[in-house]
């Protein structure tokens, strides 16, 4: 059984439902796990093995996420670790994998941390709860994007078996 740490970066909340459901995947499974947000992680000493998973925000991943990577680089490094990156452009098959995702692509050139597992998942579209702005800004990107535009649209693009495939990916990883 590993001591498992799971790190989200999340707007709305919706990287941090992933992380939960991980979560009681992992468990199911024996694992510990101890999931928290970004602006709150616990000594990194604790644990076996650490896990981030990060939203798209405006193009980017936040920046305090790279600030997190930046001041634990070696910890992060000296155990079992892996990422995953939560978009709406994940939503399509061409972009849904590490390799074809710019925005993961972005985080690995930009990153001093090469995490050893990774993954990309789609996120959630919920016109209703952003602000006035986001919303307008999300439904410009789904226009140009050729994704939905209807301001009462609510749809999880996320491929659930594929988070299974990554909790066993997390089991497994040394």
């Amino acid at each position: 059984m590993s001591h498992i740490l799971l790190i989200h970066s999340s707007v709305h909340g919706y990287t941090q439902k992933i992380c939960e459901y991980l979560r009681d995947k992992l468990e199911a499974q024996h694992q510990q796990v101890t999931v928290a947000p970004l602006s709150n992680v616990p000594d990194l000493d604790g644990f076996d093995k650490v896990f981030i998973g990060a939203s798209i925000r405006h193009g980017k991943h936040r920046p305090a996420l790279y600030q997190f990577i930046d001041a634990h680089q070696q910890q992060l490094l000296s155990k079992p670790n892996g990422f995953f990156s939560v978009s709406l452009v994940a939503r399509k098959p061409a972009k849904n994998t590490p390799q074809t995702n710019s925005y993961m692509q972005q985080f690995l050139s930009q990153s001093p941390w090469q995490p050893k597992v990774l993954q990309v998942f789609g996120g959630n579209l919920d016109y209703q709860g952003y602000g006035v702005m986001d919303r307008n800004i999300i439904r410009f990107i789904m226009w140009i994007t050729k994704g939905p535009t209807d301001p009462n649209t609510k749809v999880e693009f996320t491929d659930w078996d594929k988070v299974d495939q990554f909790a066993q990916q997390m089991i497994e990883a040394s």
